[in-house]
């Protein structure tokens, strides 16, 4: 044990100490934070024009500032891009992050002074958290990866550095991590993805790896091109210390089946709740899928409840008003100058003391087409049931609805990339319809009612999810193929690259 791994631990005790404390103080850090947060806005052209002043009531705050969307708040953040300073916040951003846009392309995300700390210090806290709990440091003294964006980083037309967030980060590794860390910058830069997958295989697979980290999907890309590589038959075989995987930004049950085959058994996980936004909250507890809010770490947080996010009228919650169980559209106002920013994702709360919570999906991803609303968590949980009572390690899946087929009642799609297939594949596709019907009320009825017919099975050829998102454009990175659609523009995606597989292996 090096002398590295045995400081850990003494660090990572006080780490959790503190970090413990400031959960147990999560309603009164709240309340003073968004004090903080006024008396910083208030020198701002947004605070201005919205009237931010310290003492204002969380009823105040409400009514002066409406809830937003990118969208919505885009001509604040065009003005600071160009290099304006003192638009959402004081000063000018230190960076920005350049993430994927819906209607008007890219999104520009600001990273000030004040909030850079909250996404460094986070995934520290992650780590030492967990060295704390599993009392084992000794991934420390072995090599990392992470599997993330680019670290090049360019200019806005105002000068300030931007790129991707994971990139970003990669410029504030500590010094102590910085020997320890793969890939190398160069192998990082590769393009394109596929490209960079093989420099990184090739710069990895001699090297003593005990932790790996990223998106996934593309850890699962990076592993299969791996054994693919040196022709071992799983990664403790290349990585015999390999003991700790951690992630973020999708579920990780749909593909747990696929990394213990790929891996070779189990090995610790660590999920992660970071968003170009801010980092939101970690798991601190082994074996508890519960992740810590982040409650006093310059983002103060609001919750609509989601059955209400459509209406007019709808409730923001602050976070003394939350209960346990319930679907919440999460909205920030953060340090890095994001006023009642809704940033998209759903949450619901495993516990109040501390605060914990699930990332249940995105409040605009859903299939809904015949009004039932359902959801990711409800869809993950239902290919669960299924891999459970029919066997099958799954890849990747999408649900569609097919609204007008070319015979019989309309129906769920499910587009599944299977590494295994079930035992009975009939089976199977009972077991997901019947674990929907289970967990949503509202198809239950469509399918009693012979509104809908049961769920279908589209099965892909190997590569199609990683062929459409690659046609996409979006291979790699944070990019994650969507998990549910109201329409079939990645169905008709995943139908013309199973087709191109299909001729290319006849």
């Amino acid at each position: 044990m090096s002398l590295k791994s045995l400081l850990s631990r003494p660090i990572a005790r006080i780490a959790a100490a503190r970090e413990s404390k400031k959960a147990r103080d999560a309603q009164s850090s709240q309340k003073r934070l968004l004090q903080q947060l006024l008396q910083k806005g208030q020198a701002t052209a947004f605070g201005r024009d919205h009237g931010l002043q310290p003492g204002m009531s969380f009823k105040q705050f409400q009514a002066a500032v409406p809830v937003r969307d990118y969208e919505e708040l885009k001509p604040w953040v065009q003005r600071a891009v160009e290099g304006e300073t003192d638009v959402l916040w004081p000063g000018l951003p230190d960076y920005f992050c350049k993430t994927s846009g819906t209607t008007s392309g890219a999104k520009y995300i600001p990273i000030t002074p004040d909030s850079m700390p909250n996404h460094i210090g986070s995934a520290r806290n992650a780590l030492l958290q967990y060295i704390y709990n599993a009392k084992n440091a000794r991934f420390v003294d072995g090599k990392m990866i992470f599997l993330q964006g680019s670290p090049e980083l360019s200019k806005t037309e105002g000068g300030i550095l931007m790129g991707r967030l994971s990139g970003i980060v990669a410029h504030h590794v500590p010094d102590y991590l910085q020997a320890n860390r793969l890939p190398s910058f160069e192998a990082n830069c590769t393009e394109p993805w596929e490209a960079k997958v093989n420099a990184i295989v090739e710069e990895t697979k001699d090297q003593d790896l005990r932790l790996i980290s990223g998106i996934p999907s593309w850890v699962q890309n990076y592993f299969e091109r791996l054994l693919e590589v040196t022709g071992a038959s799983h990664v403790k075989e290349v990585f015999p210390n390999f003991e700790l995987f951690v992630f973020g930004g999708v579920a990780f049950e749909p593909y747990r089946e696929r990394f213990r085959t790929l891996i070779g058994g189990d090995v610790d996980t660590v999920e992660l709740f970071p968003a170009s936004e801010g980092f939101f909250a970690y798991q601190d507890q082994l074996n508890d899928p519960g992740l810590r809010l982040n409650v006093d770490d310059g983002i103060f947080y609001e919750f609509i409840p989601a059955g209400e996010y459509f209406e007019e009228n709808r409730r923001r919650l602050a976070l003394h008003e939350v209960e346990l169980g319930v679907q919440y559209a999460l909205i920030i106002t953060s340090n890095a100058g994001l006023w009642c920013y809704d940033i998209g994702d759903t949450i619901k709360f495993v516990s109040e003391d501390p605060y914990r919570i699930v990332v249940t999906g995105r409040i605009k991803h859903f299939t809904s087409a015949f009004g039932e609303h359902v959801i990711a968590e409800e869809v993950e949980g239902a290919l669960r049931d299924a891999m459970d009572a029919a066997g099958g390690v799954v890849t990747e899946f999408h649900v569609a609805p097919e609204v007008n087929p070319s015979e019989g009642l309309p129906f769920h799609e499910w587009f599944i990339e299977f590494s295994e297939l079930p035992k009975d594949l009939t089976a199977f596709s009972e077991a997901i319809n019947e674990g929907v019907i289970q967990r949503n009320p509202y198809y239950r009825d469509l399918i009693t009612g012979s509104i809908l017919q049961n769920a279908q099975l589209q099965l892909l050829e190997k590569g199609s999810f990683h062929q459409a998102m690659a046609n996409r454009g979006k291979l790699g990175g944070q990019n994650k193929p969507p998990r549910l659609a109201n329409g079939r523009d990645f169905a008709k995606d995943l139908e013309r690259a199973n087709t191109k597989l299909k001729k290319e292996s006849n």
